[in-house]
């Protein structure tokens, strides 16, 4: 009772293309087709390493910043 036969899926395909219709159903499919195409170039994409090396990470000295803290409030 739980499952779906044949005839059930029959049933819903044919009440599905009578709603969208054959062209629609197909211009769905193919647009489907096109984003998953895009996804697959764009995580490509970042696969690839960057032309110019990444710049350097500047740090601040703690110590350096508390004393011009100091100085600014004295």
């Amino acid at each position: 009772m739980g499952s779906l036969s044949i005839w059930h899926w029959i049933i819903v395909l044919v009440v599905v293309l009578l709603l969208f219709g054959r062209g629609k159903l197909s211009e769905l499919m193919g647009d489907a087709a096109k984003g998953i195409k895009a996804f697959k170039k764009g995580m490509a994409d970042d696969d690839e390493t960057p032309s110019k090396p990444a710049e350097p990470v500047r740090t601040l000295d703690h110590q350096n910043s508390v004393e011009a803290e100091r100085s600014k409030v004295s």
